[in-house]
C-alpha cells in the first residue's frame, strides 16, 4: 500500500486549507487503495477571517489546531515529518498556503517558506519521491525547486510571480495535471479557476491517479 503525506495549512479557504481540496484529496487517496497521514506546522495563523462575511476578525488561531478539524484530530506535527516513511507528498491549496505556509500572499515572488514546509518538500525531492500540489500550493514548488514546471491555472499575476522565481507555468483547465518528470512534480489548478465541487473532485482524482502511476513505473 502506497502512503501519502498531506500538508495542511489551517481550516477554510480564506485563512487555511481549502476544505474541498483537502477533503477530496483524502478521498481520492483512500479510493485509490493508498493511505495517508496529515501534517501541519504548529504556528499562529497569519490572520483569521469570518468566512460568512469575508472579513478579518480579532481572533487568533493556531494552524495545527485548526488543521486537526479536517482530519478528525488525526494529525502529526510537520516538524516530525520523515520523508523516508512516505511514498508521496501532497499539498492542497487555500489562502493559508500563501499566508501560513509561506509569505506569497503579501511578498509575492520574494516570499519566504516556513522551515518545516521547506524541509519536508526538499527531503521528498532529494529522494525523488512524487510531490503533488494544487491551486496556489504550486508556488511553494516554484520557490523551492529550481526550474520547476507547474500549473497555477491561467492567473496572469500569479504566473508572473512564478516566472520571477524561475519556474515555468503551464496554463491548464480542469482535469489537467502538469507533470514535471525531471523533478517528479504533479500540479493541478483547482480553485485557481472558476470551479464547482465536481471540478475539484476531478482535479484531485486525476492528480492522485497520475502520482500513483508514476510510482508504479519507477
Amino acid at each position: 500500500m502506497k502512503k501519502f503525506a498531506v500538508i495542511l495549512a489551517g481550516n477554510g479557504v480564506y485563512d487555511g486549507s481549502e476544505i474541498h481540496e483537502a477533503v477530496l484529496t483524502l478521498l481520492a487517496i483512500d479510493k485509490s487503495g493508498a493511505s495517508y497521514k496529515a501534517f501541519a506546522p504548529d504556528i499562529k495563523q497569519f490572520l483569521v477571517i469570518n468566512h460568512f462575511v469575508k472579513r478579518h476578525t480579532k481572533e487568533t488561531r493556531n494552524v495545527f489546531v485548526e488543521s486537526s478539524r479536517l482530519v478528525r484530530g488525526e494529525l502529526e506535527l510537520l516538524s516530525q515529518f520523515r520523508a523516508e516513511d512516505f511514498d508521496a507528498l501532497v499539498l492542497p491549496g487555500g489562502y493559508g498556503v500563501a499566508k501560513n505556509l509561506c509569505t506569497f500572499g503579501y511578498d509575492g515572488a520574494k516570499m519566504k517558506v516556513n522551515a518545516d514546509v521547506s524541509n519536508a518538500v526538499l527531503a521528498m525531492h532529494k529522494l525523488n519521491k512524487p510531490i503533488g500540489a494544487m491551486c496556489i500550493a504550486p508556488v511553494l514548488l516554484a520557490k523551492l525547486i529550481p526550474n520547476a514546471t507547474i500549473t497555477i491555472g491561467t492567473d496572469e499575476e500569479t504566473e508572473k510571480a512564478v516566472q520571477e522565481m524561475g519556474a515555468t507555468n503551464i496554463r491548464t483547465q480542469h482535469g489537467d495535471v502538469v507533470v514535471d518528470k525531471q523533478n517528479n512534480l504533479f500540479t493541478t489548478p483547482c480553485y485557481m479557476l472558476e470551479a464547482t465541487i465536481k471540478d475539484i473532485a476531478l482535479d484531485t482524482e486525476n492528480l492522485i491517479r497520475d502520482m500513483l502511476l508514476a510510482m508504479d513505473t519507477d
